[in-house]
């Protein structure tokens, strides 16, 4: 009986030192769903958002660049029709003979194909920054929706309006560049600019709050896994030297248990 009692808390004392010496090269209190399952539940769950929001993030952080890139192509626009303003507003002027009207127009025209250009090739991974056209030439409305948040809810999404109408573009080499009238149509192709800038703007600030809100939830569900999850290394290395010394008490007091009947066949 003796040694049963022994084998018994040996058995006991060397389960206590296999868990402290788990713990401790794990690093973790929760290694299986035995050890808490109302806490390892919670912690799988907290896994999966902490990993959910990790991609929002980089959906965001790309959302950006996407940003980014119309509002750089936008900019490009914006500073070649400023320019054919200027020679718009100059050839008005009266002055100029039909020489440097030929040279101006000339400018205007190089000027328009780059723009041209420009809007046909601004895309981001294959997506057309400045919307679509049909066959028949009529623009189509793009709105681009990114995922922002981890679920499936409208306000884990923010879309952004990507359409801009640049078809009369090409009708600026058509126009009689010495009639004032012109800079009212350039007047309104900037606003038409400037109000896809906007747009662009403040969906790049929309974003900015959305990756510090997926900042701040990553943080706190990293920090509650934490309290969840990781061991006290203080307290598990004393119970490591704890369960140490009973099982080798165990070990020892097992020996001397087990010599036990040895005494009483003595006695005969």
């Amino acid at each position: 009986m003796s040694s049963l009692i022994v084998q018994r808390n040996l058995s006991k004392a060397t389960k206590g030192l296999d868990t402290a010496i788990e713990q401790m090269t794990t690093g973790y209190k929760l290694n299986h769903a035995k050890d808490n399952p109302a806490n390892y539940a919670m912690m799988k769950n907290m896994e999966t958002k902490l990993r959910a929001w990790d991609v929002a993030s980089d959906n965001i952080l790309i959302g950006q660049n996407m940003l980014e890139t119309a509002d750089s192509n936008a900019e490009l626009i914006a500073k070649h029709l400023s320019r054919i303003r200027d020679l718009c507003q100059q050839s008005s002027n009266g002055t100029y003979g039909e020489a440097s009207i030929k040279a101006i127009k000339a400018e205007i025209s190089a000027r328009v194909d780059e723009i041209s250009r420009i809007k046909d090739n601004a895309e981001f991974n294959d997506i057309k920054l400045f919307g679509e056209y049909n066959t028949e030439g009529n623009l189509i409305p793009k709105t681009v929706y990114l995922q922002v948040g981890i679920d499936g809810s409208e306000s884990s999404q923010i879309g952004v309006d990507m359409t801009m109408d640049l078809s009369q573009i090409a009708e600026i080499n058509n126009w009689d560049i010495r009639d004032s009238k012109c800079l009212d149509k350039i007047d309104d192709m900037l606003n038409n600019v400037s109000e896809y800038q906007v747009r662009i703007g403040a969906s790049q600030n929309r974003l900015d709050c959305a990756l510090e809100l997926a900042e701040i939830n990553s943080n706190r569900l990293t920090s509650s896994m934490s309290t969840i999850r990781d061991a006290d290394i203080a307290k598990v290395s004393s119970d490591y030297i704890r369960y140490q010394i009973l099982q080798q008490a165990c070990a020892t007091l097992l020996a001397t248990a087990n010599q036990m009947p040895a005494i009483a066949l003595q006695l005969i």
